[in-house]
C-alpha cells in the first residue's frame, strides 16, 4: 500500500478516535485534536506526506468559513455588531502590529514582513475553540453571541491582512494608502460577490428534488463562493462567510425537513473531519519542520512561543477593557443603550482568546519559498497548544470563580417558540375541521396533544417570569410517544432479523421512526 493511503486511513481513524475521546472525557473536541496533533509529531516510523499549500487555502478554508455563516443568528450578530466589529476588525488589527514588532525583536532571523504575516496568522480567534467551551460550560448568551460573531468576522480580516503582508514580502514594497484603498475594494468585493452566490444558491436549491444532489449542492457552495471571487482579485474569505449567512438565513424556506435533517448531520461530519485533518497532517509535518529549524535551539524555539503567546493573550485583554470603557466615555448615549457589562464579563471575553484551525491552516498555506515559513508554522502551532491547552483547560475553573450563570434568554425564547407554535397548530387544525369537514374524532387526539403543550409552556413562562424554579413533569405524553416509536425500532429489526422483511423495507420505515423520534426527543409536553 503506498504512503498517501496509509496516511489517509490513519488521519480517518485518528480522527474517529479523537471525536470518540472527546464525547466520553466530556472534554471540548478543539483541545484533544491539539494534543493529538502534537504527540504525533513525536510517534516515529509515521509517514511524512509532502502537502501543497493551496491546499488549505482552496479545499479546507471554504467550507469551514461558509459553514460557520450557515449556523450564525443574523438578529444576534446584528445586535452586537459593535462589540464584535471592535473585536473582529480593531483587536485584529492591534493585535497584527504588537506581535510583529514583538516577534522580530524578540527572535533572531525573523524579518519584519515575515513578522507581520505572523501577527496576521495568530491574530483571529478561533470559532470552534471558543464556542464548543463556552457553550459547553453554559455562560450567558451574550457572551457566546460575541464570541462567536468575532471569530466569524476575525478570520476575514486577518487573512485579507495576510494577503497582504504576502504581497509585500514578495514584492518588497509597501504603501499604507494603497493598501487601505485595497483592503476596501477586496472585502467591498467579496461581500458583493457572496451575496450574490448566496442569491444564486436560494434559487437553485429548492429545484435540485433529489436529496442526494441537495447536498451536493450544498458542500459546492463554499467553493463557488471562494474560488472565483479569489480569481477576481476580491476576498474570498468573506464572500464564503457571507453566503453562508445568506443561505442560512434562508434555508429553512428552501430545503424539506429530510433535507435539513440530513445536511446538518453531513456539515457537522465534514467540520469535525476537516479540524481533525488539519491537526494531524501539521503533526505528520512537524517533525520535518524541525529538521529545517537546525539553526534555532528548543529553548529558542519555547521562549518564542511563549513570547508570541503572551503578547496575544495581554493585547486582547487590555483591549476589551480599553475599548469597552473608552467607547462609554466618549460616546455616553452607548451607556445609556448599553450599559458597562460587569469585570467578569470583560475578563471572560478577553480570556477566551483561542487559537485553531483557521491560524493553522493558513499558517501551511504560505508558499513554499516564504521567508520563515517554518518558523511560522512552529510558532503558529505553539500558540494554538498554548491558547487552546492553558485558556481551554482553565475556563471551567475561571467561569466558576467569576460566578457566571447563563441568563436563560435561550431557553425562555425556546419555551416561547414551543407555545406559539402550538397555537399555530391549534389555529390549523380548527380550520381544517371547518373548511375540509375532518371527524372531530381524528382531529381531537392530536388537538388535545396540541393543548397540553400551551399548558406546559405557558405554565413554564410564567414560572421564568416570577424567577421561580421551572418544574417541568416528570412523565410527559411525548416520553410516552418516545417509548412506544422505541417499541416499534425494536421490533422492526426482529422482523428483518427474523427474515419477516427486507433492509430496504426496514430502511424506509427506519427514516420515518427517525424522524419522528428527532421531533419529539428533548421536548416534553
Amino acid at each position: 500500500m503506498h504512503s498517501p493511503a496509509i496516511a489517509i486511513c490513519f488521519l480517518l481513524l485518528l480522527v474517529t478516535v479523537l471525536a470518540w475521546l472527546s464525547s466520553r472525557l466530556r472534554v471540548p473536541f478543539p483541545i484533544l485534536m491539539t494534543l493529538g496533533g502534537l504527540l504525533i509529531a513525536f510517534v516515529p516510523g509515521l509517514p511524512r506526506v509532502p502537502l501543497d499549500p493551496e491546499l488549505f487555502f482552496y479545499l479546507i478554508l471554504p467550507p469551514l468559513l461558509y459553514q460557520a455563516g450557515l449556523v450564525t443568528s443574523w438578529r444576534d450578530f446584528y445586535a452586537n455588531i459593535r462589540p464584535i466589529l471592535f473585536l473582529a476588525v480593531g483587536l485584529v488589527l492591534v493585535t497584527m502590529i504588537a506581535v510583529a514588532y514583538s516577534a522580530h525583536a524578540a527572535i533572531a532571523g525573523l524579518s519584519l514582513g515575515a513578522a507581520f504575516a505572523l501577527g496576521a496568522i495568530i491574530s483571529p480567534t478561533d470559532t470552534i475553540a471558543a464556542i464548543a467551551t463556552t457553550r459547553r460550560l453554559r455562560v450567558p448568551s451574550r457572551i457566546v453571541t460575541i464570541l462567536e460573531g468575532e471569530s466569524l468576522v476575525n478570520d476575514a480580516t486577518a487573512l485579507v491582512a495576510l494577503s497582504f503582508a504576502i504581497a509585500a514580502v514578495q514584492s518588497g514594497e509597501f504603501s499604507a494608502m494603497s493598501a487601505s484603498f485595497r483592503f476596501l475594494y477586496v472585502a467591498t468585493g467579496g461581500v458583493v460577490f457572496g451575496y450574490f452566490v448566496g442569491m444564486l444558491a436560494t434559487w437553485i436549491r429548492p429545484r435540485s428534488g433529489d436529496d442526494s444532489v441537495e447536498v451536493l449542492v450544498s458542500l459546492t457552495i463554499p467553493f463557488v463562493a471562494y474560488l472565483p471571487a479569489d480569481a477576481i482579485g476580491v476576498s474570498g474569505v468573506l464572500s464564503a462567510v457571507v453566503a453562508g449567512l445568506y443561505v442560512g438565513r434562508r434555508l429553512p424556506r428552501i430545503v424539506s425537513p429530510e433535507q435539513r435533517v440530513r445536511l446538518f448531520a453531513v456539515w457537522d461530519a465534514l467540520v469535525y473531519l476537516l479540524n481533525g485533518a488539519v491537526f494531524v497532517l501539521m503533526g505528520l509535518q512537524l517533525p520535518g519542520i524541525l529538521d529545517n529549524l537546525g539553526e534555532y535551539s528548543w529553548r529558542e524555539l519555547i521562549v518564542g512561543v511563549l513570547i508570541v503567546s503572551g503578547v496575544s493573550v495581554c493585547m486582547r485583554l487590555a483591549w476589551v477593557y480599553a475599548v469597552t470603557h473608552s467607547t462609554r466615555l466618549l460616546v455616553p448615549s452607548i451607556k445609556q443603550r448599553d450599559p458597562t457589562p460587569p469585570g467578569s464579563t470583560m475578563f471572560l471575553i478577553g480570556w477566551c482568546g483561542m487559537r485553531g484551525i483557521v491560524s493553522l491552516a493558513a499558517a501551511m498555506a504560505l508558499p513554499l519559498d516564504f521567508p520563515g515559513r517554518d518558523l511560522i508554522i512552529l510558532l503558529t502551532f505553539g500558540v494554538i497548544v498554548f491558547t487552546v491547552i492553558g485558556q481551554g483547560l482553565s475556563l471551567p475553573w475561571i467561569i466558576r470563580k467569576l460566578n457566571l450563570r447563563p441568563d436563560g434568554q435561550h431557553e425562555s425564547e425556546l419555551c416561547l417558540a414551543r407555545r406559539e407554535l402550538a397555537h399555530g397548530a391549534l389555529a390549523r387544525l380548527e380550520a381544517i375541521e371547518l373548511v375540509d369537514g375532518i371527524a372531530p374524532a381524528m382531529v381531537e387526539p392530536v388537538r388535545g396533544f396540541y393543548r397540553r403543550r400551551v399548558e406546559r409552556y405557558t405554565h413554564e413562562i410564567e414560572q421564568r417570569a416570577t424567577g421561580k424554579p421551572v418544574t417541568p413533569p416528570q412523565v410527559s405524553v411525548t416520553s410516552i410517544e418516545l417509548e412506544a416509536l422505541d417499541a416499534e425500532h425494536q421490533l422492526l429489526i426482529k422482523l428483518r432479523d427474523d427474515g419477516l422483511i427486507s433492509d430496504d423495507v426496514l430502511r424506509e420505515l427506519q427514516r420515518d421512526i427517525d424522524l419522528a423520534t428527532i421531533r419529539l426527543s428533548g421536548k416534553s409536553t
